[in-house]
């Protein structure tokens, strides 16, 4: 290895991450791999006999040998890994997107500043160098004005159950639609097909308009006979057609076609087309050298966080679009309407280098300490304590006199009731020192912390597990259980919605339904 590189740590080596496996290894800078499957592990120690492996991500974060990670995990992951990697000190490559929430992305540009330390999201097509001939061309004004862009993506497969397929196929085309553009669209609308999953779109359209003038749409789909791959641009003066399906030499066509105006009527003025010739290189090669010279000499990515955030909120407001059944958006307004920002009390202390995300409050007495990181929409009640180091997820309340100590983690929409308790040492001693003997908890998603109780440290509390007040917690708490008394013992099942569940786990109040999994509880949608 190159001294010069620095050393890094891949977290998730499967469909896509072994392509970032095999070209950081190349570039001379792969020191861990990091995934939870043993058998690919086993590969890839086999493969690649001077790179280490583990199971855990924890262990990248901790090895003051590595100092850049780089993630392609499936992507509701993203934004936690991203932040606990930048809170450990390291500079961060995310796979596309780099979160699935414009907060998110917003702290964790935040926290790269704060820490000055390199963010860069994998828009892989920035770094095409047929795109980048194209860039070329439209900024030497030989495509004129720019009216129209249009991109497909299009393929039979690969189908994905946890994303639709405008969040799997359409960011790429976002990306070089704005960056062609120089600017944001002022209205977004989308629509789209779902055949094989209810809930999961398998072919969409996304228009988009911009203040300019310019006009550009995104069609993606699974559910094609074969595969298409082409950005098309229209000018006034030449047309361009960038089609990445056709061999190396063809794939950048330029069109001098034109239009004459005959008897007040506009007559097509065809042209022979062109090839362009660009030097043959490897795109992800060049996205992978690109972070590395930005980590190494400090520079600004091609496609950094604010590129991340301008593409996330197409992405989203399309998304919203095909929610209102084709609703035409309107960015600006909702920008507008999104900006609320965090509201600290002025009794409230925020030590510096703290990341704390739009719409969250904190309110009288409070004290967030360093290397804390809160989420957006959280209310923070009176007299609470958070940190050091901790994180906390979205749309979390925690009321009154509450203390989240280091080791502490509550993912999103956690509720911690007054005056709750969480330990974080098994055995305190006040004449003993014991911050290397930290038990870590884990708050998961939706959980509700009654008044009162108390989470004795090294334990998690499932997804949507409801602890009664007064509970003293001695043990893990699946998800869905719903616990009381001292010890906590189990008392039922409960609903996301809060509802207790009766013996059909059905929920009488909003008609979910559950299935067993393992020691808990999962919505019947989510096991099939």
């Amino acid at each position: 290895m190159s001294n010069d590189l620095p050393r890094l740590a891949l977290v998730g080596a499967g469909y896509w991450g072994k392509n970032l496996v095999r070209n950081y290894h190349q570039l001379g800078c792969l020191q861990l791999i990091c995934d939870r499957s043993e058998e690919l592990l086993a590969i890839f120690r086999e493969q690649y006999p001077d790179v280490e492996t583990s199971h855990t991500f924890r262990e990248a974060l901790l090895r003051d040998d590595i100092q850049a990670v780089a993630i392609a995990t499936p992507a509701q992951f993203h934004f936690e890994q991203a932040r606990d990697a930048l809170l450990a000190g390291k500079h961060v490559f995310v796979e596309k997107p780099m979160a699935l929430k414009e907060a998110d992305v917003t702290v964790l540009i935040g926290l790269a500043r704060e820490r000055n330390l390199t963010l860069m999201v994998g828009h892989l097509l920035q770094y095409h160098p047929v795109f980048r001939a194209l860039k070329k061309l439209a900024a030497s004004g030989e495509l004129g004005r720019i009216n129209y862009i249009y991109s497909n993506r299009l393929n039979l497969g690969k189908i994905r159950r946890e994303e639709n397929i405008l969040w799997s196929f359409a960011p790429h085309d976002i990306s070089m639609i704005l960056s062609l553009a120089g600017e944001a669209p002022d209205s977004v609308m989308a629509t789209g097909g779902n055949f094989l999953h209810h809930e999961i779109a398998d072919v969409t359209t996304t228009h988009l308009t911009f203040p300019s003038g310019m006009q550009a749409h995104v069609f993606v789909s699974w559910l094609h006979p074969y595969k298409e791959q082409k950005l098309v641009v229209v000018g006034d003066k030449s047309m361009a057609v960038f089609d990445d399906t056709r061999p190396w030499d063809e794939k950048l066509l330029l069109y001098p076609h034109g239009m004459k105006w005959e008897n007040n009527i506009p007559v097509p003025d065809k042209a022979e087309a062109r090839k362009v010739p660009v030097p043959q290189d490897e795109p992800l090669k060049l996205e992978c050298e690109h972070f590395l010279e930005c980590v190494a000499k400090g520079r600004r990515p091609l496609t950094d966080g604010e590129e991340a955030r301008q593409v996330l909120g197409v992405l989203n407001n399309a998304q919203e679009s095909m929610n209102l059944h084709g609703k035409k958006i309107f960015p600006a307004a909702a920008a507008e309407a999104a900006d609320k920002g965090p509201k600290i009390h002025p009794s409230a202390c925020v030590d510096e280098g703290v990341a704390i995300g739009p719409g969250t409050c904190v309110w009288h007495f409070s004290h967030i300490l360093k290397g804390s990181a809160v989420g957006s929409e959280c209310n923070i009640g009176q007299n609470v304590v958070v940190g050091p180091n901790v994180q906390v997820g979205n749309g979390c309340k925690i009321q009154n006199n509450v203390s989240v100590y280091e080791g502490v983690t509550l993912e999103d929409s956690v509720f911690c009731g007054p005056s709750m308790v969480f330990t974080n040492v098994f055995n305190p001693r006040s004449h003993i020192p014991r911050r290397n003997e930290i038990r870590p908890t884990r708050v998961c998603k939706g959980a509700t912390l009654g008044a009162n109780c108390t989470i004795v440290c090294g334990n998690t509390i499932g997804r949507y597990a409801f602890v009664a007040a007064g509970a003293v917690v001695t043990r893990s708490v699946s998800d869905h259980a719903m616990v009381a008394g001292n010890p906590a013992v189990f008392k039922g099942w409960v609903c996301q919605c809060g509802a207790r569940l009766p013996e059909d786990l059905v929920c009488t109040a909003c008609g979910a339904r559950y299935g067993k999994l393992g020691a808990g509880l999962q919505p019947l949608e989510d096991a099939e």
